[in-house]
């Protein structure tokens, strides 16, 4: 649900009861992970998605049920591969999911609050039992699950089912991390058209300059924080504990004097990924200034340059999506190549090719969306929950 919160909040503040849908669970080919959450109001908004297929009418379906109940109810959702083909869809594959009730007053408004604030935070849901749906703060979550089993998903910043974590059932703890930070060092159009496609994906951009003129709002509107000085300064004056594998720093000044020092510090900065521009005689001249100056080999192949993947594209634009593709696939580890030119699974999740775990005894089918959904295996079953206010 943290993935959600900016257009949450507002919901609940004004006092509207909505359910939620989180998925718990998947098997083959489903595009989001567990944690992904979708929002069904009264009135029939829906917020968020699960899967961006053809399980979103069941899940809504679900979702107006818990709503109305106030009851938590758990399902599994998909076709398999023959059922989806017969219905003439993309693709097979299913997900566990939980729905359940989200009162204004329920006590992860404040992890809410801090999601959509942008910060690091971590919130649970309770997937079976007398309290199957209740959502836990991360207060909440430390005093109810042990340290060294809640530590992962805080760590990962992401989604872990924590087994009989309370009162014996199992625990989904939703963690989420605050943007991943991109510093582009050099003010020119490249870094502004890169700043504008990174902002769109998420990431917090800070950029720095040692032209005051160039370093401007107006030219860098979406920026968090703009600087103008030496950006190899700027770099040693960045908190370690404030960069993470998820930092990218991005050497775009092409003049040899400011990006040899510049990527020599970042270099030495706990950070995931580090790039820099230029012709091939450039990049070939800085790696060996570089190493002049002392950098070491193991450093040398942590750069990215000539930066950027190769799509062929030359304005601006086209260079930013190259080089933010480049970062994506770096964090992520992946090959960079066409996905038509790949085989074996499109998403790579280690619990991708898990078998979703048998559905609870006494379970029921759920009524099909239309025709082509009867075949979508959705089993139901309901856990009543505490009354946490009215629908």
């Amino acid at each position: 649900m943290l993935e959600i919160a900016r257009d949450l909040l507002p919901l609940l503040r004004s006092g509207a009861v909505v359910a939620a849908v989180t998925v718990t669970n998947v098997a083959r080919s489903a595009p989001r992970g567990p944690g992904a959450t979708m929002a069904v109001t009264a009135d029939g908004r829906v917020i968020g998605s699960i899967s961006g297929g053809c399980v979103e009418g069941d899940a809504v379906l679900l979702a107006h049920h818990a709503r109305l109940t106030r009851t938590a109810h758990r399902a599994r959702l998909g076709f398999s591969d023959d059922a989806a083909h017969a219905a003439g869809l993309a693709c097979g594959g299913s997900v566990d999911v939980v729905a359940y009730p989200v009162p204004p007053e329920d006590p992860v408004i404040e992890a809410l609050e801090a999601a959509a604030a942008g910060r690091g935070v971590t919130v649970g849901v309770v997937l079976a039992g007398a309290s199957a749906g209740q959502a836990m703060d991360e207060r909440m979550l430390r005093l109810s699950v042990a340290a060294d089993a809640l530590a992962p998903a805080i760590r990962a910043r992401d989604s872990l089912v924590l087994p009989g974590a309370y009162a014996g059932h199992d625990v989904l703890a939703i963690s989420s991390a605050p943007r991943p930070r991109l510093i582009l060092l050099g003010a020119g159009e490249h870094a502004a058209a890169i700043c504008r496609v990174a902002t769109a994906a998420g990431f917090a951009v800070e950029v720095c300059d040692v032209w005051p003129t160039l370093v401007t709002q107006e030219r860098f509107p979406d920026a968090v924080r703009l600087v103008a000085g030496l950006p190899q300064d700027h770099l040693a004056g960045l908190d370690p504990d404030s960069l993470d594998a998820r930092t990218a720093i991005c050497v775009l000044t092409h003049d040899e004097r400011v990006d040899v020092p510049s990527l020599q510090a970042a270099l030495a900065l706990p950070v995931g990924f580090v790039g820099a521009m230029g012709a091939r005689a450039t990049v070939a001249r800085r790696a060996e200034l570089l190493r002049e100056r002392g950098v070491p080999e193991h450093d040398l192949a942590r750069l990215h340059s000539p930066l950027g993947l190769d799509l062929g594209g030359s304005t601006p634009e086209d260079t930013a999506v190259a080089v933010l593709a480049e970062i994506v696939a770096a964090r992520h580890g992946g090959s960079g190549m066409a996905l038509r030119d790949r085989s074996g699974s499109l998403h790579r999740r280690p619990s991708a090719t898990a078998e979703p775990a048998e559905a609870d005894a006494g379970v029921s089918p759920a009524a099909p969306v239309d025709d082509a959904a009867a075949s979508c295996a959705a089993s139901v079953a309901p856990f009543p929950v505490p009354s946490r206010g009215a629908s």
